[in-house]
């Protein structure tokens, strides 16, 4: 069950203000300010603009921890707050945390080489290994918040969100735990992503429209928008949650993981692994295609990705794909990496809630390859009931979680 969300992204630095964004169709790509970006092919991306972490935490720990763990911490302590959830010695041994990171303290180890290059090794600071970590998001709200159950990171790329949020639920379904704070967190806008993506050719270079660069399904369409970002959830045993008289926003009732095993970069052309996991998450939940309302896909507005996974989702879901909604909120955050599925899967549990879809913006040349249902530049009043949310990563990670409104029996 899930109980509560935390956002911190490109569009809003809680759950409410992100929502209110995306169903406005309000862009969150801008410029960059982080750091000057006029060396590079790319000067824009999506960053988390008047995030404070002292907001949170005091400027002491803040000194110590990664941008990408400030975030995951901050999106953490909204979470328990909407949550309603009071981690005490009667309950934290049975509450876990799992923070999925594509990269990890980037920012840290990026400023720590130039240290090194520039001054030696003797001016190398002592917190780098803990601030580089993948896991110190996770260690870090465990520590942050006392949750001594099960406590790891997901490094699986672009799906490491979605990955912690399905292993989290596992992790429930079989005892381990009773509760749950999951999601991802990222924190890559920096000279090292940017010039890392930009020599792969994979970032838009739209840099003169750059609100208008993350176009996915749109025939004009040249590459992602690199973003910054956390997103978590507080999932909870069913018993557990009524126990305590919880408000539960949806539950969770699928979660399906597969290999390409084809390539580093590229998705296979026949969408075969995503293909599989998609039906590994239905089977799962023991859905028919025609139960699903909505799908958030991938859609990270690339050549590739989009015309693959429009294919994807014809070969699972037949002639049904045809009048299922389906959105790339991408379009307006661009892709978070390992914190994207995280965050998309927190829009499919305010999907289900608010009944409203929110579009898919800047799809203005249809590409006669993505030729399905995808929620075009306007926000759409939708019964939702369930809703399934695609992540997939460099390596060939492809993993799918399905979200339900929660009815008492």
């Amino acid at each position: 069950m899930v109980t509560g969300i935390g956002i911190s992204c490109p569009v809003g630095l809680n759950a409410s203000s992100t929502w209110e964004a995306l169903i406005a169709g309000k862009s969150g790509i801008d410029y960059i300010t982080l750091f000057d970006p006029e060396p590079f092919d790319t000067k824009f991306a999506g960053e988390v603009k008047g995030f404070e972490p002292t907001d949170y935490i005091s400027r002491r720990e803040a000194r110590h921890l990664d941008r990408f763990a400030q975030l995951a911490v901050a999106a953490s302590l909204q979470a328990v707050k909407q949550a309603g959830i009071q981690i005490n010695p009667t309950n934290q041994d049975n509450i876990g945390v799992i923070i999925g990171s594509g990269f990890g303290g980037l920012l840290t180890l990026s400023e720590q080489i130039r240290i090194l290059l520039e001054k030696g090794p003797d001016k190398v600071s002592p917190f780098l290994a803990p601030m580089m970590a993948a896991d110190m998001a996770s260690a870090q709200v465990s520590i942050v918040l006392g949750a001594k159950g099960p406590n790891f990171c997901t490094a699986s790329a672009c799906s490491s969100g979605s990955d912690a949020i399905g292993v989290a639920y596992e992790i429930i379904r079989r005892g381990d735990a009773q509760a749950m704070l999951t999601g991802g967190s990222e924190a890559a806008v920096t000279p090292i992503g940017i010039a890392a993506f930009n020599a792969l050719r994979a970032l838009s270079t739209r840099n003169s429209e750059p609100q208008l660069a993350s176009r996915p399904f749109d025939a004009e369409r040249e590459g992602f928008v690199l973003s910054e970002g956390a997103a978590v959830l507080m999932l909870e045993d069913l018993a557990f949650a009524q126990r305590r008289g919880a408000n539960i926003l949806a539950e969770i009732i699928g979660y399906g993981v597969s290999s390409d095993a084809y390539h580093v970069t590229q998705p296979i052309k026949d969408g075969g692994g995503t293909v599989r996991a998609m039906q590994m998450a239905l089977n799962k939940a023991g859905l028919a295609i025609t139960e699903i309302d909505y799908i958030n896909a991938h859609g990270t507005s690339t050549p590739l990705n989009d015309k693959m996974e429009t294919k994807a989702i014809k070969a699972v879901f037949g002639d049904t794909a045809y009048h299922i909604p389906i959105s790339s909120t991408k379009s307006m955050m661009g892709h978070l990496l390992g914190g994207a599925g995280a965050i998309e899967a927190a829009i499919c549990i305010m999907v289900i809630q608010h009944g409203i879809i929110p579009p898919t913006i800047n799809l203005t040349h249809p590409d006669p390859e993505c030729d399905l249902d995808y929620v075009p530049n306007i926000a759409r009043q939708a019964k939702v009931t369930t809703a399934l949310s695609n992540s997939f990563g460099f390596g060939g990670h492809n993993s799918v979680l399905v979200f339900r409104q929660y009815c008492e029996v």
